[in-house]
């Protein structure tokens, strides 16, 4: 991206001059061609950006002239880093405009410039994605769910939304039994359990450690609880013996709304931690949910006929 080379041999004395210290964020006009008698404007703002080593020199000056050049590119390095790519590739506008000669500069670096401010572009999204992501599992991270919790809990007024927590049960154990390196894997492939068939928008994040969450936008209540319980299902089914021959895997998971202050307990992750503590009371294995009908906290599917089921609600919702 660098225009330093262009710059070699220039001997025009054409002056530069620099707009207004404001950004007002309108279209650059285009500019009339150029010679070696023609002052050359950049057309657009350009305050000086905190950061550049360099800032536009005022000298009429071939020397002046590759000042500008070089410290409208550093701005636009530093532009396209933080993600104003229209600043961006207005001052590499401006940078060609000062050292472009038509007689001698190749015709293709206007294009040369844009596909850099691209290639910046996709190298941001990719490092925004990887900062998001779990370095063991892939899956979405802590810093991610957040994210998205904060988006649906702002617009959780006009549609319904579910969070579930699931724990692996006794994965201590299987640490202290098999090593870290098949508890990794455990993991690893506990993630793509969960993640199978999760409605539209849905999906898995590590909370930590072993916990992950499940978030389903749009889901209501008794559609995250069998989305929730098919998925403890399949983990509870999984051939855990490929992996280590005594080996077997399950989660308990608690499914809660949010937005929803009408029932006892703090709404999302909070109730679903708690109602995830339920599910651990009462067995493990199993699902626990607030019933919408009557309030009473049930656990799903097979484990529905358990008893201790009241007792555990008791201690997770003292003030119910």
């Amino acid at each position: 991206m660098r225009l330093v080379g262009l710059l070699h041999g220039r001997g025009s004395t054409a002056g530069t001059t620099v707009g207004s210290a404001h950004d007002t964020g309108a279209e650059a006009p285009a500019h009339p061609p150029i010679t070696r008698e023609t002052p050359v404007t950049c057309g657009f703002p350009t305050a000086p950006i905190v950061g550049l080593d360099t800032v536009p020199s005022p000298e009429p000056t071939p020397d002046g002239r590759a000042d500008q050049a070089r410290a409208h590119e550093a701005a636009a390095e530093v532009l396209a880093d933080r993600g104003d790519w229209r600043r961006a590739y207005h001052h590499m506008k401006a940078a060609v405009s000062l050292v472009r000669d038509e007689q001698t500069l190749p015709a293709g670096v206007p294009d040369q410039l844009r596909v850099e401010v691209d290639r910046l572009r996709r190298e941001r999204a990719e490092a925004r994605e990887q900062s998001r992501r779990d370095s063991l599992t892939a899956t979405w991270n802590r810093r991610y769910l957040d994210e998205r919790l904060g988006t649906l809990r702002e617009g959780s007024a006009g549609s319904s939304a579910c969070v579930a927590l699931a724990d692996v049960d006794h994965f201590k154990e299987v640490n202290d039994t098999h090593g870290h390196a098949l508890g990794d894997e455990v993991l690893r492939r506990l993630v793509d359990l969960m993640s199978e068939d999760l409605p539209e928008d849905g999906f898995c994040a590590r909370y930590g450690g072993e916990e992950f969450a499940l978030v389903l936008p749009g889901a209501d209540p008794a559609e995250a609880v069998r989305v929730c319980e098919e998925a403890r299902a399949r983990v509870d089914a999984h051939p855990w013996h490929e992996i280590a021959e005594d080996l077997r895997v399950t989660v308990s998971v608690g499914v809660a709304c949010l937005g929803d202050a009408t029932r006892p307990g703090s709404p999302g992750l909070d109730a679903a931690d708690a109602l995830l503590y339920v599910a651990k009371r009462a067995g493990r294995n199993a699902v626990a949910y607030r019933d919408g009908a009557d309030g009473e906290v049930r656990l799903a599917g097979a484990a529905s006929g358990r008893r201790g089921i009241a007792a555990a609600a008791r201690r997770a919702f003292p003030s119910a």
